[in-house]
């Protein structure tokens, strides 16, 4: 019996130990149990927090794209719907803080992840705009349009979210290039 207390197992920690062992042995190599092995928790433990070892780049991402979704649906149309979304995106994105997401995307090469984070970041904005459109809808914009305007707001935290990692995450806001991403669109 080891003394003291056991430490404590977060999404963080565990996510932290995924990222130094997929930039060590590269992804593929990677498997839960190394990474469980790493952080001192069994297999289990990892999977109350993670459903695969790529949820440790996505979790996030994709919660806030639930906020999203969530929040827009709930939305009463409005005469400014452009203001609403980006209130909405802003408000969803704005605490967000991607540290495994922005370690792949700076190191995709380095963990032998290219193809994946592309199909994966691919997926989430397409989630993103599929998120938005229907509350441009309801507002009574045409269906091609909401679907145009919806796309470029998701490519808009998408690109907030890539400049924000490969200008070294923490050296610049996210929130701030989000809202100059934002601006763009407007």
């Amino acid at each position: 019996m080891s003394g003291g207390r056991p430490h404590a197992v977060s999404r963080e920690l565990i996510a932290e130990a995924a990222c130094e062992l997929f930039l060590e042995q590269g992804y593929e190599r990677t498997t839960v149990a190394h990474i469980a092995r790493r952080v001192g928790v069994s297999r289990s433990s990892f999977f109350n927090y993670f459903e695969s070892k790529s949820e440790v780049f996505w979790s996030g991402l994709d919660e806030r794209i639930g906020f999203l979704d969530a929040f827009l649906a709930a939305a009463c149309p409005s005469s400014q719907p452009a203001a609403v979304v980006a209130d909405a995106v802003r408000e969803a994105f704005s605490r967000f803080t991607p540290d495994a997401l922005a370690l792949a995307l700076v190191n995709s090469d380095a963990m032998g992840i290219v193809p994946e984070l592309t199909q994966e970041m691919a997926t989430r904005q397409w989630r993103i705009a599929a998120a938005i459109s229907p509350y441009l809808r309801r507002t009574g914009e045409e269906a091609l349009a909401a679907e145009v305007h919806a796309a470029a707001y998701a490519g808009a935290v998408i690109a907030a979210l890539r400049a924000w990692a490969l200008a070294g995450a923490g050296r610049e806001r996210l929130d701030d290039l989000l809202g100059r991403a934002l601006g763009v669109l407007r």
